[in-house]
């Protein structure tokens, strides 16, 4: 992530307004290699791909926070793979980990990855390491431990019908597996803050946690969030999930969130009032329906829209509703920054 988007992030977390709207996307594989006109498996194969695409982004666009920044991240194959989940690879399509049981049961007896060894986390640490001096001669740093959430790890590795069964069928047994990928994702946080000593914020995506009702989201993931986010002193505690997001909004103060992607089916103003005034929000046009295929003039006037529904603009990073879709172009990009300075 480039300095002075960092700071301008502690900035606006802060609660300062800044002189330009800030514009912020997250952006990962499901995007980047298309973009950059590279293969699926080659952005992830190749390292000098993945440097060479996350750099030219923020040439293309220096004025955008790309959020994490140099994500080394394999999809959503990163952390099912160090609890033994078969990993399927395309040239054309994105990886996807198959489930380790086929018995949601077997989740009290699953068994805690060792993070400096297991699956791939150990390649994308090695990725980082190989390009920290380069990504710092350009004036970015790695800002960000990040991980897949508890609940999201675990519809991987038990399926989501079977796992979401489970929570109601054998709670304790969920419960128990809750906590051993709860104490997973510390140790994988932990060790990318013991590697990148430039980190100082976290990054939880869970869209799992949308598919739950209060008193289930306040027994299988309130008390495994607070955890993990109240274990690191880290200045951005960043929380993306774009499902539902009514559930979750009103509890981010009491996890420690302090900054938030959600879906553009809620309105800033509505998770606003349920977030409360200290939590800055990110968000929140149509990814995919505007963004990504949308035309130029569709991307300005959604964005119009959005700037003018929000009296307050504190604490507010104008994105959209979830990751950069694939099929994004440069030209809607470009619109969407232009409607944002053309509003202030």
């Amino acid at each position: 992530m480039k300095e002075i988007h960092w700071e301008n992030l502690i900035k606006i977390i802060e609660g300062e307004v800044t002189k330009e709207k800030p514009v912020g996307f997250i952006v990962d594989s499901p995007w980047l290699p298309k973009w950059y006109g590279s293969s699926i498996i080659d952005y992830y194969a190749d390292p000098e791909i993945w440097f060479k695409s996350n750099m030219q982004v923020m040439k293309e666009f220096p004025e955008v926070m790309f959020l994490p920044g140099f994500w080394a991240e394999f999809g959503m194959c990163t952390e099912p793979s160090a609890f033994g989940s078969k990993l399927v690879w395309s040239e054309t399509d994105f990886p996807h980990p198959n489930k380790i049981s086929v018995n949601p049961g077997n989740i009290s007896g699953l068994l805690k990855p060792n993070v400096r060894t297991d699956g791939l986390l150990p390649f994308a640490i090695n990725r980082m390491q190989r390009y920290e001096d380069k990504i710092k001669q350009n004036d970015c740093r790695f800002r960000f431990a990040t991980s897949r959430g508890p609940l999201n790890i675990a519809s991987f590795l038990f399926g989501m019908t079977d796992f979401l069964l489970a929570l109601a069928i054998t709670p304790e047994e969920a419960q128990k597996g809750l906590t051993t990928i709860t104490d997973f994702v510390i140790d994988w946080l932990s060790l990318q803050f013991e590697k990148f000593r430039d980190i100082n914020g976290i990054f939880i995506l869970d869209d799992i946690v949308g598919f739950l009702g209060e008193p289930d989201f306040e027994t299988f993931v309130l008390p495994h969030m607070k955890r993990i986010y109240n274990t690191f002193n880290a200045k951005v505690n960043f929380f993306h999930n774009d499902a539902s997001g009514l559930i979750c909004a009103k509890y981010l103060n009491e996890i420690g969130v302090n900054l938030f992607n959600f879906s553009y089916n809620h309105s800033i103003s509505e998770i606003r009032s349920l977030a409360g005034d200290s939590v800055t929000l990110l968000g929140n046009i149509p990814p995919r329906e505007i963004l990504a295929t949308g035309s130029q003039a569709d991307v300005q006037a959604s964005v119009s829209k959005m700037i003018k529904t929000c009296e307050d603009h504190s604490r507010i990073i104008w994105s959209c509703g979830g990751g950069m879709s694939p099929d994004t172009t440069t030209g809607n990009i470009r619109a969407f920054i232009q409607a944002v300075k053309a509003a202030n």
